[in-house]
């Protein structure tokens, strides 16, 4: 396997903290298959999982070239992305409530779903600065291919992403009236950033020793 199992198990629980956290891809989501029907909603999930196969391909080129060829230089990304890891665990913490009882909109077509939702992931700076932040420390540079790896860590996020966004898309009345409630956002805000929190420090501390 290009990663190891107990890293990539790290991997999956800290993008599974990341994905269910309410956001702009969730409301989205929400919002396309309440409005426009169940395909359009699941149109929208490959769009999104579309925007990140764009990501982790440029992180495997970009990525992959500067962990074999500036060791230093990866270091220090991978310290920067878990105190970036870090700040997005305090923004969760006091974050507010998305609104998402707002469904009203036009009917779309799953054409316009998918493209919408991969041009909005693709153009997502913070989706950017998440790839930046988690791969990189899953990344052993002495363990074989950097490239395979990265790519295994990107399959990984994608099929996360896909099973938590596409439950939304196939049932999305009764997520939408759960995740609407103010307490249960709090409390998944909460518990999602103290989680990347202690992630963070952990990641850290293994960087920095």
């Amino acid at each position: 396997m290009p990663v190891d199992p107990a890293d990539l198990l790290a991997f999956v629980a800290a993008a599974f903290v990341v994905v269910i956290s309410p956001g702009p891809d969730t409301l989205l989501i929400l919002r396309n298959t309440l409005t426009s029907g169940r395909s359009v909603g699941l149109a929208t999930v490959t769009g999104v999982q579309l925007g990140l196969v764009v990501h982790t391909t440029a992180a495997i080129f970009g990525l992959s070239l500067i962990i074999v060829s500036l060791p230093a230089l990866y270091g220090a990304i991978a310290i920067a992305g878990a105190i970036y890891l870090a700040w997005l665990g305090y923004q969760s913490i006091h974050a507010g409530v998305v609104f998402l009882d707002g469904v009203e909109g036009p009917v779309i077509s799953p054409t316009k779903g998918l493209r919408d939702a991969a041009i909005t992931n693709i153009l997502n700076p913070k989706v950017i600065f998440l790839f930046l932040a988690l791969m990189p420390n899953f990344i052993n540079p002495n363990a074989g291919s950097v490239s395979l790896q990265l790519a295994t860590l990107g399959i990984a996020l994608i099929i996360v992403n896909t099973i938590w966004q596409g439950a939304l898309a196939l049932a999305a009345e009764g997520p939408r009236k759960w995740l609407a409630e103010a307490r249960i956002q709090r409390s998944l805000s909460w518990i999602t950033g103290v989680v990347l929190v202690i992630f963070a420090v952990a990641l850290i501390v293994e960087h920095a020793i």
